[in-house]
């Protein structure tokens, strides 16, 4: 059996790396062809990503505009790619405005599609709630509100629980920076490395007794980062170790993503930043103003319904209360034992489930 999966960031890689050795755990006689990152690599054996995610990340609707002829050149790649090589299913891992296109496309061609981690049609474009019902033949969500949100708009799919639980704890953490610090994780794409660590470090520069750590993501040139740095004697970069950034951590600033989750499921207290182009900013919130049940941007306040952590969006994103915040998560016990609550909260939340019953169920896609 073939199977071609698909994932376009971190975040994806991350999971796609568990589902591969899961996958490859139960049918070791599985061929597997693979877009991905060096995560994805190594839990397939060493066999190299056609395509590496890192090329082709793309952050709101400006870099889309900006990236569309490389964009549809990879898209017009992949599918013949796929034809060469002619996988019984594909697996396409988050990565929405990609992954779609290649949904249609093995339909048409009859090729079984499994989509792993949702599109976000809860928080935007449900209008692709049609599209998931006509091509894809198993859905599979991560989070028990999307399996609800999905049932609710007839979209069929499973929810089995999320491997990142089971990751995290199986995860031999390491103390690598000495002393108290703040944890500093700015993004896995260049448009959010350089909307974030211009604010976090005007926050470093007013609390010089502070230690900042920045946590480079997979894949991403230190350069981006250090040119941002400069000469700032309390900052440093550290590569590879996230996991072992946060853990060790006092308190975390994060940019929005998979990574706030990962800070819950840790324990690290944290606030949520984020910033984009103006006009991605405009047609986000014209969105959302529609999707009235959507209140968060972070999975974690979004799994808990509540604010267990606070979001610093767009113009609130400031190094003003920035550094208000963070004097808050440092110095306020109350309202770091009210976050670790919600913490356990989310926790619960997320039934831990093993990789391997969710590479199961793929496989069982394949043998229907």
């Amino acid at each position: 059996m073939k199977l071609y999966l698909i994932a376009g960031e971190a975040s994806g890689d991350l999971q796609g790396s568990l589902l591969l050795k899961a996958l490859l755990a139960e049918d070791p006689s599985l061929v597997v062809r693979f877009w991905g990152g060096d995560m994805m690599q190594a839990a397939a054996g060493g066999i190299e990503p056609v395509r590496h995610y890192r090329e082709g990340a793309v952050m709101g609707f400006g870099d889309v505009l900006s990236k569309g002829g490389q964009l549809l050149s990879r898209l017009g790649f992949c599918k013949r790619d796929i034809l060469s090589f002619a996988p019984d299913a594909v697996v396409l891992i988050d990565y929405p405005g990609f992954n779609m296109s290649i949904a249609r496309f093995a339909h048409a061609h009859g090729i079984k599609v499994v989509w792993y981690i949702a599109p976000k049609t809860w928080a935007s474009r449900p209008g692709r709630n049609r599209l998931l019902r006509r091509y894809v033949d198993e859905l599979i969500v991560l989070f028990p509100f999307e399996k609800e949100y999905f049932e609710n708009v007839g979209v069929p799919c499973r929810y089995f629980g999320n491997p990142l639980v089971e990751y995290i704890d199986s995860y031999h953490f390491t103390r690598i920076v000495e002393g108290p610090c703040v944890a500093v994780l700015p993004g896995s794409r260049e448009a959010e490395v350089r909307r974030t660590l211009p604010v976090v470090l005007d926050v470093a520069r007013l609390n010089p007794s502070l230690h900042f750590v920045i946590a480079a993501a997979p894949g991403r040139d230190l350069a981006e980062y250090e040119k941002y740095i400069g000469g700032s004697s309390n900052v440093s970069l550290v590569a590879g170790r996230t996991y072992d950034v946060l853990k060790f951590a006092s308190a975390a600033i994060i940019n929005s993503g998979t990574a706030s989750l990962e800070a819950a499921l840790i324990g690290t207290p944290q606030v949520v930043v984020w910033s984009t182009s103006p006009i991605t900013a405009f047609i986000a919130r014209k969105v959302l103003k529609v999707l009235e049940h959507i209140k968060y941007i972070s999975l974690g306040n979004l799994i808990d319904r509540s604010l267990v952590f606070k979001e610093l969006i767009q113009e609130d994103f400031n190094p003003s209360l920035l550094g208000a915040e963070l004097s808050r998560l440092l110095g306020d016990p109350s309202c770091r034992a009210a976050m670790l609550a919600g913490y356990s909260r989310i926790r619960s939340a997320l039934s831990p489930s093993p990789s391997r019953t969710i590479a199961r169920e793929i496989l069982s896609v394949l043998h229907s």
